[in-house]
């Protein structure tokens, strides 16, 4: 998808003017500026539209006040930008983003000293399709789009795995690659594609493995048939608070991530996306 950063309900989104104003400090240090804030702290916090900014405008409405926070949230529709941005100090937090895919960000980006909080929800991966209803039915040779970063992309290998459309060698641990491909006995021909771009792809495609939160985005547990989820228990794939190394021991994104962790925040993820979305922690 495009670089492009839009405002959810009541956000302004800032340019350079608001990279001064956040780029010092640390965020206890950043009192909120709204009418009626003069004694709340605001976080400034990006995440992807669907769930995460969603949980995080329902904190800041409903329980953040109570905390002695507000929250500032910046949607980003691109997976690339919120890491660099909370580098660049532009955020006090990001929340859209599993423990491994950090770590293949850092791995590519030494120089970001980011740090992983903690779970916070799952989303479960889905394998779409719009052309059949039962996975018994995929032909040979289909065509199966899978996300193109490290992370995810192995995570949808693992998915297929799950389901015996594939057989993995162990050499890829976690994020196995196409290369870890051992079996292949419908001949399927894996497509990577940039994850945001996967449900756009779908009528093109034979299925689709996709994030739970584009999922969500493009309707498609409503419009798609679910051909297969991946198997929570025990998954390596929550999606949690990251920070500068320097805050993860602040106070306050300590009260952020209590607050995304208590029960009425749960209820509204159970309630909102029954069964997708999985509280964590």
């Amino acid at each position: 998808m495009s670089g492009s950063v839009k405002a959810p309900r009541g956000v302004a989104v800032f340019g350079a003017v608001a990279l001064l104003l956040t780029g010092c400090g640390s965020p206890s240090e950043r009192a909120g500026g709204g009418e009626g804030d003069e004694d709340l702290v605001t976080l400034r916090v990006g995440a992807s539209p669907v769930p995460h900014a969603e949980i995080l405008e329902f904190v800041d409405e409903e329980l953040a006040a109570e905390a002695g926070l507000a929250i500032d949230v910046v949607e980003y529709t691109d997976y690339n930008q919120p890491n660099a941005a909370l580098s660049e100090g532009e955020l006090d937090a990001n929340y859209y983003q599993t423990r491994p895919f950090l770590e293949e960000y850092l791995a590519g980006n030494p120089e970001a000293d980011l740090t992983y909080v903690g779970d916070v929800h799952l989303e479960a991966f889905g394998l779409y399709s719009e052309k059949i209803s039962d996975l018994a039915d995929l032909p040979e040779g289909a065509r199966i789009g899978v996300p193109n970063d490290v992370s995810n992309m192995g995570r949808a290998l693992n998915l297929l795995a799950e389901h015996d459309v594939i057989t993995l060698a162990d050499s890829g641990g976690n994020t196995p690659s196409l290369d870890d491909v051992e079996e292949d006995p419908k001949g399927v021909a894996i497509t990577p594609v940039e994850a945001a771009q996967l449900p756009r792809s779908l009528p093109d495609l034979d299925a689709a493995v996709v994030n739970g939160n584009y999922a969500l985005e493009a309707d498609l547990p409503d419009t798609a048939e679910v051909l297969g989820w991946e198997r929570t228990e025990g998954s390596v794939y929550g999606n949690g608070l990251v920070v500068r190394a320097a805050d993860a021991d602040s106070a306050d994104i300590a009260r952020l991530n209590e607050l995304l962790h208590s029960p009425r925040a749960r209820s509204f993820m159970e309630q909102r996306w029954q069964g997708i979305v999985i509280p964590m922690g």
